[in-house]
């Protein structure tokens, strides 16, 4: 508490940490891409957090740029997805979806660094009759790269309207709980995911951000042939309002 931390974060991340070191009085530093949506910059200011930009989104730039300024000014790193502790915490959700749906069989989870799903799956490991599926934009297609290699590669760039899941690998500990267990990963285009934003805005009232609507773009897609109850996860509601005004409009 009295070093203060930093972060690198596409938005989401950044402004959980922020809110919670306001909530503490530790000092927070999140590193976001030049590109970051406005919405996500002035979330992070709004709950106390210092921002610093810093490269392209999930790019090398980022992470450098937080390892820099947690030597320089002795901030203590927390790391958006590769840290045990940021899973446990992303894996309550799954904890939700067994409490309020326990005949759960099929759970379709966005995918970025790999936090929120190896969480999800570390918290339904009792449930083997319960398929995991990561969902990932197509020009960011990480978690596909890894299951056909059978390790987390890194891709060379990613890009699309899903600025939250444009990480360029798997980390090392999502995939180690990831691995052996999650063996489908779906894609969906921008297009797609336009879609499922206006359909669960005009649907279901829903403001949804591209990142966190990939999961019903694959189900609106058909991609899903699941048997039994499906939960969609919808991983964040922070959308730039220029692009949110369009999508819903299209």
């Amino acid at each position: 508490r009295r070093r203060g931390v930093v972060t690198s974060s596409s938005g989401n991340h950044g402004q959980a940490v922020a809110w919670v070191g306001r909530h503490f009085g530790i000092a927070s530093v999140v590193v976001m891409p030049e590109s970051a949506p406005e919405v996500k910059v002035e979330g992070v200011r709004r709950y106390g957090g210092e921002v610093v930009f810093a490269g392209a989104v999930r790019s090398p730039e980022q992470q450098v740029c937080a390892e820099a300024l947690s030597r320089e000014r002795g901030l203590v790193f927390i790391p958006p997805f590769d840290h045990p502790d940021v899973i446990a915490g992303q894996g309550t959700v799954g904890l939700e979806i067994l409490e309020q749906l326990p005949a759960v069989r099929t759970v379709l989870v966005p995918v970025g660094g790999g936090g929120l799903l190896s969480g999800i799956t570390a918290a339904l490991a009792d449930h083997p009759e319960i398929e995991i599926v990561g969902v990932e934009p197509v020009r960011a297609a990480k978690l596909s790269r890894a299951l056909a290699a059978g390790r987390p590669e890194t891709l060379l760039e990613t890009g699309g309207i899903a600025d939250g899941l444009l990480t360029r690998a798997i980390g090392n500990l999502p995939w180690a709980l990831i691995s052996g267990r999650v063996r489908r990963a779906l894609c969906v285009s921008d297009e797609e995911i336009g879609r499922a934003v206006q359909w669960l805005f005009r649907r279901q009232g829903l403001r949804v951000e591209p990142s966190g609507a990939v999961t019903v773009a694959a189900w609106l897609g058909g991609a899903v042939r699941a048997a039994g109850t499906t939960v969609a996860v919808l991983s964040g509601g922070n959308v730039d309002p220029g692009l949110f005004e369009r999508l819903v409009t299209a």
